[in-house]
């Protein structure tokens, strides 16, 4: 038996597609055959799976957990919740591996795969195994059975072990995302007063769609914030791995600087630690963290690379742009976003300044929004490339780690290729309008040279 995954869906960091196009209930059982036959050969034997609340997500996770059963791996089943509660039972349940069936902040038609192997991330060249051994028909056969456990109880205690923060009157926003759940669980053992909004899970998101990176999402809880005289608000992901935030004045506080004051309070637990960030992150981040004595690290940006770096330099903290969060620092080293709204709570507590007060203590840098736009996939790499050979043979002062970041007496810019998307990604930062439009133009300069032009934006 083998099976052709759709040449889609096979991503850098996960497993995605669209539902009933390139995506299937027998994509699910290849992928549980294979994936149980990789744990298996490695000397395991249980895998916990869980799942997040799109509609299509319960028949790939009977698929997926008969792919599993057929290839001698017994599934620990904890249902619906999001991604980083899945993380948490996979580094609690005494399991071999997780997979978590969740279409992440895509549009409801999606849907997709998020892998742990062994506490470790599953990503890159792993998945890609994936899809050889499914071409081949390359998997072990077996027969093993399934259990559901309920730990979403356990979950939340351990989001607030050790909780030493002050009372806060927050404002929440689940979007109808997989932390609904959760998240009313949570508040009920802050302290302070809490008031939620979209709590029920709707894989179908009637609300407005659950990505907190875009300011348009935040638009219901920056009211609700404004109407209560909130001292801020949190928003989630729609499977509760990245964090949105925004102040008692409605101003949003980017992932890196929710960075900035996650480093601010972990450093004065770790002094000189390494902190780690991707290469779309202020250069206002960079220099806080050396300010405070601490390591500034840049680094690729992908959940996955981000994780396994942080176990290479023994990081306590790191994070990205996007709302990706990871505490090693008192946690388990991956990106939950409840998690992190709770840090949030006694960062504020620990510096002894409102969110609102540390969001106006930082530095007012004027920068660009990501900004995404759809280049042909076999040329996305190679425009990369060709900018980076440019810049280098003119003397530029550039850093290749992801992409093309350039310093010049402006600010920054940076272009870099999407590893899940046919997109080019930009970013600039400067101190002043004028130094931004001059470091504009440097960008479409040089994607013109490569015969490119910036056009409409794409989503993620």
């Amino acid at each position: 038996m083998t099976h052709a995954f759709h040449p889609t869906t096979l991503r850098e960091y996960d497993i995605r597609g669209i539902i009933g196009e390139t995506l299937g209930d027998a994509d699910a059982y290849a992928i549980g055959r294979g994936f149980g036959t990789l744990i298996r050969r490695a000397g395991g034997s249980r895998v916990t799976v869980g799942y997040d609340g799109r509609v299509s997500s319960p028949v790939l996770e009977e698929a997926l957990v008969r792919g599993l059963g057929d290839s001698g791996i017994h599934a620990v089943r904890i249902g619906m919740g999001a991604t980083p509660m899945l993380y948490y039972a996979e580094m609690t349940q005494g399991v071999d591996g997780g997979i978590q069936i969740t279409g992440s902040h895509n549009p409801a038609n999606y849907n997709g795969f998020k892998m742990v192997f062994q506490h470790r991330p599953f990503f890159g060249e792993d998945i890609q195994t994936l899809g050889k051994m499914a071409a081949a028909g390359d998997w072990d056969d077996g027969s093993a059975g399934s259990e559901k456990i309920d730990i979403l109880d356990a979950y939340v205690a351990r989001l607030v072990e050790g909780f030493d923060g002050k009372a806060f009157r927050i404002g929440w926003d689940a979007g109808n995302g997989a932390t609904g759940p959760a998240l009313e669980k949570l508040v009920k053992l802050l302290p302070g007063e809490h008031y939620t909004l979209f709590t029920e899970v709707d894989g179908n998101f009637p609300n407005h769609h659950p990505d907190p990176t875009e300011e348009k999402n935040l638009a219901d809880l920056k009211a609700l914030v404004a109407e209560k005289k909130l001292d801020f608000g949190i928003a989630f992901d729609g499977d509760g791995d990245r964090i949105g935030a925004i102040d008692g004045e409605g101003r949003v506080i980017w992932g890196d600087q929710l960075l900035m004051i996650f480093a601010e309070a972990v450093l004065k637990d770790v002094p000189g630690a390494t902190i780690i960030a991707d290469v779309k992150a202020s250069q206002a981040l960079y220099d806080r963290i050396a300010e405070l004595g601490g390591k500034p690290l840049m680094w690729k940006t992908g959940h996955s690379l981000i994780k396994s770096k942080m176990k290479e330099t023994d990081s306590p903290l790191a994070g990205e742009m996007s709302g990706h969060i990871f505490f090693k620092h008192q946690y388990y080293g991956y990106d939950d976003a409840l998690y992190g709204a709770v840090r949030l709570i006694r960062a504020a507590t620990t510096l002894g300044k409102s969110v609102t007060q540390l969001r106006s203590d930082m530095p007012a840098m004027i920068n660009t929004p990501e900004m995404r736009f759809q280049v042909d996939e076999s040329r996305k790499f190679a425009v990369v490339d060709e900018v980076l050979a440019r810049l280098k043979a003119a003397g530029a002062q550039v850093n290749d780690t992801d992409g093309a970041r350039v310093n010049t007496p402006d600010g920054w810019w940076l272009l870099r290729a999407s590893n899940t998307q046919d997109v080019l990604v930009a970013r600039a930062e400067a101190r002043d309008e004028a130094g931004l439009s001059r470091l504009m133009a440097q960008i479409d300069d040089q994607l013109a040279q490569s015969g490119i032009k910036r056009g409409p934006q794409a989503g993620h």
